[in-house]
């Protein structure tokens, strides 16, 4: 019997997304991974290798299937869009997921299975950097400050409401970019400081002048905003069904949590405040607790 990898768990999903804000934002001319294109017609292309996302087709029901991946002693709900013509459930992949064999439980009216899948592998470009020690190693303090912050964090990403009304298909997940501006640092870049790898990168560094308006990429509810050790000044908005953005390195923030907001509000202004040595916005999308590339989700 073949024995499935251990799903990534909630604390190790936020790790890997606390990981990507825990070291100097490098500039543009760090290296980037080609972004993953769109498929025509559809946002979300059948992308299913760590940081990535699985669509399983569910096919008909009369009502939506609940959908659930296993995370350490917890079932964590997928997000299921569509209708009773065809359902499909868009499985968000963490970045230390093992490639193989993975599954998802499905319930429906008749019963309960197990939907399998396979995670492929996916190679990501590789940073080696030589940095003064006090850019790679934390303080007392700030370790103290940086585990507080995580817990708080985890109730911020564990976040589920029903998918929004107008999410009826998996193209209406498209997304824009919440700042224009050159990519500086790419999802899933790998990097080593010293000799010392640290976590990958778990989201999108767009370089903008400082004071740019920072701009809501799909409508949804800030559920959080707040100052953070890595982050900075960040914003965290609820889409619905498990699916969650945060924008962070803000020098201002323009909105409050409980916020309804529609795409291309204002949410606040590119700053370099938490761990950054200039400005720039990042920009990190959960799915299912999952830290999944941004590229994903643009409309171009």
């Amino acid at each position: 019997m073949k024995h499935l990898p251990t799903p990534p768990t909630r604390r190790s999903a936020l790790l890997a997304a606390l990981g990507a804000l825990a070291l100097p934002a490098w500039s543009a001319t760090t290296a980037a991974a080609k972004p993953t294109p769109p498929a025509p017609g559809n946002a979300l292309p059948n992308a299913a290798v760590p940081g990535g996302i699985a669509r399983l087709p569910l096919g008909p029901d009369a009502t939506r299937p609940v959908v659930t991946l296993r995370d350490g002693s917890d079932d964590v709900p997928v997000l299921v869009l569509g209708d009773e013509r065809g359902w499909t459930a868009l499985v968000g992949i963490a970045l230390a997921t093992v490639p193989g064999p993975a599954q998802v439980t499905v319930q429906r009216a008749a019963g309960t299975q197990s939907l399998p899948f396979t995670v492929r592998p996916k190679q990501y470009l590789v940073q080696k950097l030589k940095v003064a020690p006090g850019q790679v190693n934390l303080s007392k303090d700030d370790t103290a400050r940086a585990d507080k912050e995580r817990a708080h964090l985890a109730k911020v990403i564990a976040t589920y409401s029903e998918p929004l009304p107008h999410t009826t298909a998996a193209g209406a997940l498209q997304m824009r970019a919440p700042v224009a501006g050159p990519r500086s640092s790419s999802f899933g870049l790998r990097r080593v400081f010293n000799g010392e790898v640290r976590s990958p990168h778990s989201g999108m560094d767009i370089a903008a002048a400082l004071g740019t308006p920072v701009l809501a990429p799909m409508q949804g509810r800030v559920i959080d905003t707040g100052n953070y050790f890595f982050a900075g000044n960040a914003v965290w908005l609820d889409h619905g069904g498990g699916l969650i953005s945060m924008m962070g390195h803000l020098s201002a923030i323009d909105a409050k949590p409980g916020d309804l907001v529609q795409t291309g509000d204002r949410l606040g202004a590119v700053g370099a405040t938490g761990r950054a040595t200039g400005p720039h916005l990042h920009w990190g999308v959960l799915l299912n607790r999952c830290m999944v590339d941004p590229a994903l989700f643009l409309t171009a």
